[in-house]
């Protein structure tokens, strides 16, 4: 199961722990001094420094009935590079519902320079804030800061009034830039209860908690022109969470998405309290499925009689009579013939019947008429929802919605469960990209069925053998044959439908090298997406009458660099898969020529138990040189405490996969 990280580390604290316990700036106070800094001790590299980040959220009566969130925000950066002026460019995501949204109120925005030893300050002008609408749920307030230059402080802050007592701001105290002050405050009264979900690395947190007595009043129109107000008094905690120089956490290879590891704090209403009627919110899966299920725009479209399928059923299925040539003639159909307009919803934007005329729609909708078509056929078949690693980690304890942005199908037939989605051109049956395994995901039944899809159940093996011999010419030349694991060729296939088998091949020479000719090339395998490729083609050595020859063994089949460049990673490495990949050689030593240097044999173990290795072994024997390499990860996952290991590992691979035969001329 995949958790969410949490790691304890040491920290060099940059700001005194005696010092204040407020925050060192102000909005508006700026003077000469605060310019001196160009570089700073937390990273002197930043392109960019926050100096402050501060948020407050409280909870108040209002005027319609019910309660509003007020969240207040002040925000200052000292802009040091010009490769940090992104930051000038400010979104400020705000909600709604169609018929309601929530207002940004009180926006100030300033650019302070300094000019001949003064302070210069240029305000942003109303005119120059825009809103896009990204979402029928999302909207934005957009602005960029005006007078913008290297050495530039700026800083901005704002109000945000919401009607949506669920959306209580979360908050980021890390990002893609240093932070020496990340402070977050909010006030919860006692009868809204809420789920703290925190993430990350929390470094040097400082919460505190206070209690307190504050008298509510929230005023009813009752829709008939009179008013009525209640007055009463309840308990509210104040929460205050603290942390100082936060270091920049910046994307690196192999990385799902920086949102599941930046430090960060979110909410999700879980039930309303006494003196309000008390009431579950949040709810559990099962009570979420039910709902999802009666759902117009997702579950309640599957369980109509749908007779409108029967006509397309009947060319969809192609005379299949067992259950599994039914599914996979379906799953085939849909797949050939219907466009996906957009990946990453969970529900539907129009009725099935419509996708099924106009032959497209989201992954959503097509996979949720690929349920409908498996039902209709008298097969088992369900919804199931999953977070991409894109989008993040799902959490298996709430049914918390947001954190899911796909749907595929799970089917049964057999005794043997199948997930399937029909979105995908040239994605095998029973196949699911490995973006989809990201750990928790639901079936969408009344069991609330839950699935694990973990990254290490995925293995990609990868063999390459070349075999190369002296022919009656005296030329060195042989055959090439490579089948890549699934997900390459996976990834080959898309790429071949872009830029045809030409280009494929134009590109492999090319990392062979010109002292290197291939031809007779052949693809075997190309329309069976069930299997992976196979790549065959005729390898002919083109060595120049030279005194010495070099000779990479690997035919630019090996890490060129390492993945891993950073010296420290603070969260975890998470390749898509675990791998297998074998490379081999057999080649005869070039006529009049003879060995003068062989690269040395080893054998590396990753772990203890040597399940996870790389080997390299080569010998020369009677003029034939054997060559074998072979990398082994058994993981996908490895947490930062792994990280100098499986660097130093990936190290040890490109410096020995670089090295080369050498061939002198015979005397």
């Amino acid at each position: 199961m995949r958790k969410l990280f949490l790691s304890i580390s040491v920290v060099l604290l940059l700001i005194n722990s005696n010092a204040q316990d407020k925050s060192p700036v102000k909005f508006g106070k700026i003077s000469a001094e605060d310019f001196k800094t160009s570089v700073y001790s937390i990273d002197s590299n930043a392109a960019a420094v926050v100096i402050a980040d501060i948020g407050t959220s409280s909870i108040t009566g209002n005027s319609k009935g019910w309660f509003s969130i007020e969240f207040r925000h002040f925000k200052r950066i000292h802009i040091l590079k010009k490769s940090s002026y992104e930051l000038a460019d400010v979104q400020i995501p705000l909600y709604t519902n169609g018929r309601s949204e929530e207002e940004l109120q009180g926006l100030k925005a300033y650019t302070y320079n300094l000019e001949n030893g003064k302070v210069v300050e240029t305000k942003l002008d109303k005119s120059g804030v825009f809103q896009d609408k990204l979402s029928k749920n999302q909207l934005v307030k957009k602005f960029t800061f005006p007078g913008i230059k290297e050495g530039s402080i700026i800083e901005y802050e704002y109000t945000i009034h919401s009607d949506f007592i669920f959306n209580l701001q979360p908050w980021e105290f890390q990002g893609s830039y240093p932070r020496l002050w990340s402070e977050y405050n909010v006030s919860i009264p006692e009868f809204f209860y809420y789920v703290f979900l925190s993430q990350g690395n929390q470094y040097d947190l400082s919460r505190t908690t206070k209690d307190r007595v504050e008298r509510f009043r929230v005023i009813d129109g009752g829709g008939t022109g009179a008013s009525e107000t209640f007055s009463f008094e309840a308990a509210v905690t104040d929460h205050r969470m603290v942390m100082k120089n936060i270091p920049s956490l910046k994307e690196e290879s192999f990385t799902s998405t920086l949102d599941n590891h930046i430090a960060k704090i979110d909410f999700q209403l879980a039930s309303y309290r006494q003196p309000l009627q008390p009431r579950d919110i949040m709810g559990n899966w099962t009570d979420v499925t039910k709902e999802l299920l009666k759902d117009e725009d997702f579950g309640l479209q599957l369980s109509r009689d749908n007779g409108w399928l029967s006509d397309e059923l009947k060319i969809a299925m192609n005379g299949a009579s067992s259950d599994l040539d039914k599914a996979k003639n379906i799953y085939q159909y849909l797949q050939n013939n219907f466009t996906c307009t957009n990946y990453g919803r969970l529900y539907t934007d129009q009725p099935l019947k419509n996708i099924l005329k106009e032959k497209k729609g989201s992954e959503a909708e097509i996979n949720l008429l690929l349920v409908a078509m498996l039902r209709k056929a008298g097969l088992a078949a369900d919804p199931l929802m999953l977070s991409t690693k894109s989008h993040g980690y799902a959490l298996p304890v709430y049914p918390i919605m947001d954190k899911f942005n796909y749907v595929v199908c799970r089917t049964a037939i057999a005794g043997k469960t199948f997930y399937l989605d029909a979105s995908r051109p040239r994605l095998g049956f029973g196949r699911l990209t490995w973006e989809c395994y990201n750990g928790h995901a639901r079936v969408i039944n009344p069991e609330a069925t839950s699935v694990e899809f973990s990254s290490d159940s995925l293995k990609e093996n990868k063999i390459t053998s070349l075999l190369l011999f002296l022919n009656e010419k005296g030329e060195i030349s042989g055959k090439m044959q490579q089948i890549p694991g699934y997900y390459e060729s996976y990834s080959l296939r898309s790429r071949i439908k872009d830029k045809g088998v030409e280009e494929l091949f134009k590109d492999i020479k090319k990392d062979f090298g010109t002292d290197t000719d291939i031809s007779n090339t052949r693809i075997d395998s190309l329309e069976k997406y069930d299997q992976p490729l196979q790549l065959n083609y005729d390898v002919k050595l083109n060595y120049e009458n030279e005194d010495i020859i070099y000779l990479n063994p690997m035919f630019g089949e090996g890490y060129k660099e390492n993945p891993f460049k950073s010296a420290i990673r603070t969260y975890p490495v998470e390749m898509p898969y675990a791998f297998d990949e074998i490379f081999v050689l057999r080649t005869d030593v070039p006529p009049g020529y003879e060995v003068d240097e062989l690269p040395k044999s080893i054998k590396v173990n990753f772990d203890e138990e040597g399940n996870s290795f790389f080997e390299y072994i080569i010998s020369n024997s009677g003029g034939v040189i054997s060559f074998r390499s072979r990398i082994k990860l058994t993981r996908s996952y490895y947490l930062p405490e792994e990280y100098e290991i499986l660097r130093e590992f990936f190290n040890l691979i490109v410096s020995k996969q670089s090295e080369q035969i050498v061939f002198k001329k015979k005397k």
